[in-house]
C-alpha cells in the first residue's frame, strides 16, 4: 500500500475560487475539506480592484496549504471562451492560484474541464449537477457541495484517476488533448 497523499484541487475564479481537498492512500479517497474563496460581496463589488481581488486569492489559498499541508496541486486550466476580457481576468485568477502552489513549493498539474468531468462523471459534456452528484457520491458527502467546491474536489479527485482515464483514451478524447 502506498503511503497517503493530500491533493488540493483548485477551480480558479476572479470573484469565487473553489478548493477541495482530498487524500488519497492506495485506491481509496478519503474527502478531507473544501469550500471557496470570495473575493468581493455585493457591496463591495464596485470598489475592490484587480489587485486587492488577487491578494484574496493568495491569502486564502495560502490558508488552505497551510491548514491541510497538502503534497500536490491540481488546478484547471483555462480555455479560451467567447469574451477575451472575461478569459484575460481568469487567467490572472489562475496564475495567483499557481503562484500560491509554487510559492509553497508544491508541483502543480494541470487539467481542463473535459477531462475532469470526463474522470468523475464519465462524460466531458457533463452539466456542473451532474458533477456536484458524482463527487458527492465518490466522496460519500452526506449533501452536495456548492459548485466551485464540487469542481475542485473533481480537480483533485484527477491525479488518482487520471491514468486510469488516458488508459480508457478514445480517438475523439486524444484529439480534444492534443487540440487544447
Amino acid at each position: 500500500m502506498s503511503d497517503p497523499i493530500i491533493i488540493l484541487g483548485i477551480d480558479p475564479g476572479l470573484r469565487v475560487t473553489g478548493f477541495g481537498v482530498v487524500e488519497k492512500s492506495g485506491d481509496k479517497i478519503l474527502y478531507l475539506g473544501s469550500g471557496v474563496i470570495k473575493t468581493v460581496s455585493a457591496k463591495e463589488e464596485a470598489r475592490d480592484s484587480l489587485p486587492e481581488r488577487i491578494q484574496i486569492i493568495l491569502e486564502g489559498l495560502f490558508e488552505v496549504i497551510d491548514q491541510y499541508k497538502p503534497k500536490q496541486v491540481a488546478i484547471e486550466k483555462v480555455f479560451v471562451n467567447v469574451n477575451p476580457q472575461s478569459t484575460l481576468l481568469l487567467g490572472q485568477a489562475r496564475g495567483a492560484a499557481i503562484s500560491a502552489a509554487v510559492i509553497k513549493k508544491l508541483p502543480v498539474y494541470e487539467y481542463t474541464a473535459l477531462q475532469v468531468k470526463k474522470s468523475v462523471v464519465g462524460s466531458g459534456h457533463a452539466k456542473k449537477e451532474q458533477v456536484q452528484e458524482m463527487v458527492k457520491r465518490l466522496l460519500n458527502l452526506p449533501g452536495l457541495p456548492g459548485p466551485d467546491a464540487a469542481d475542485a474536489l473533481g480537480l483533485a479527485i484527477m491525479p488518482v484517476s487520471y491514468t486510469h482515464l488516458r488508459a480508457h483514451e478514445t480517438r475523439e478524447d486524444l484529439v480534444c488533448r492534443l487540440l487544447l
